[in-house]
């Protein structure tokens, strides 16, 4: 008798409940789209009502908005304590303020480590704590960057940040796994996005990075959207404690 062919697990989300970080704009956004296309029900967070709200209605497939400052740990423990148990968290609320080491203040890492550690450890922890009190599993995905695999001139604070988000990914994975909750990083390299966007106003660092992505352009948000349907579905059920590194080549020598 032949050997049964397997099936490939799917990629589909539907029955799924989806949160995402800093979902105004650029990859949260396109997180969120990409969640709602698989069929999950999406959750898009940011400070900003007025871009949450126009992103949820553009995206459809039931998507909604919740006004959320992810700095603000008493109102991140209370909107995770509040909801139904979410199986899909995108971690991806973060800043950059890229200046030579000397030049950095103590504000400008308050600011950075602040947001992209600090805040972003209680928002996996407030989704997290409710997940296991109801026995409900799934996957965080934390929004790294190339950045937390390597070093970059003016990228101090921002690499410390994104290193130590891999770190605790790591760890998150670990306490998690138990619970069925698979905790991974997406680490993509530069991507045009209105953040960015003024970096490469400079030619010369984008020529200088340019040369740096082997696959010679710049990551555009869709490059992104296979790996967090990826990385949220049963596609992936075997992936935890690890990073997606999507870089054009960056990291590879």
């Amino acid at each position: 008798m032949a050997e049964p062919i397997p099936r490939t697990p799917s990629f589909r989300l539907e029955g799924r409940r989806a949160v995402v970080t800093g979902a105004g704009r650029g990859i949260g956004l396109a997180a969120a789209a990409a969640l709602a296309e698989a069929g999950a029900q999406v959750t898009l967070v940011a400070r900003t009502v007025s871009e949450i709200e126009a992103g949820a209605q553009a995206i459809g497939n039931g998507a909604a908005a919740a006004v959320l400052d992810v700095s603000d740990l008493a109102a991140v423990e209370a909107f995770f304590a509040s909801r139904e148990a979410f199986h899909i968290l995108v971690n991806n609320a973060g800043t950059n303020r890229p200046k030579v080491m000397w030049e950095v203040s103590e504000d400008d890492y308050d600011a950075v480590l602040d947001l992209n550690v600090k805040a972003a450890f209680f928002v996996a922890q407030g989704c997290a704590k409710q997940m296991v009190a109801t026995e409900t599993p799934g996957s965080l995905i934390h929004m790294g960057s190339q950045m937390g695999h390597v070093g970059g001139p003016k990228r101090s604070l921002y690499c410390a940040s994104k290193w130590a988000i891999e770190g605790l990914s790591k760890s998150m994975a670990l306490d998690l796994a138990p619970h069925g909750i698979r905790s991974n990083t997406i680490a993509p390299t530069f991507i045009d996005t209105p953040m960015t966007k003024p970096f490469f106003e400079n030619r010369e660092f984008l020529t200088d990075v340019l040369q740096k992505i082997k696959l010679g352009r710049l990551g555009t948000v869709e490059d992104l959207m296979g790996a967090i349907v990826f990385l949220a579905s049963d596609a992936s059920s075997l992936m935890t404690g690890t990073s997606l590194i999507v870089d054009g080549g960056w990291t590879a020598d």
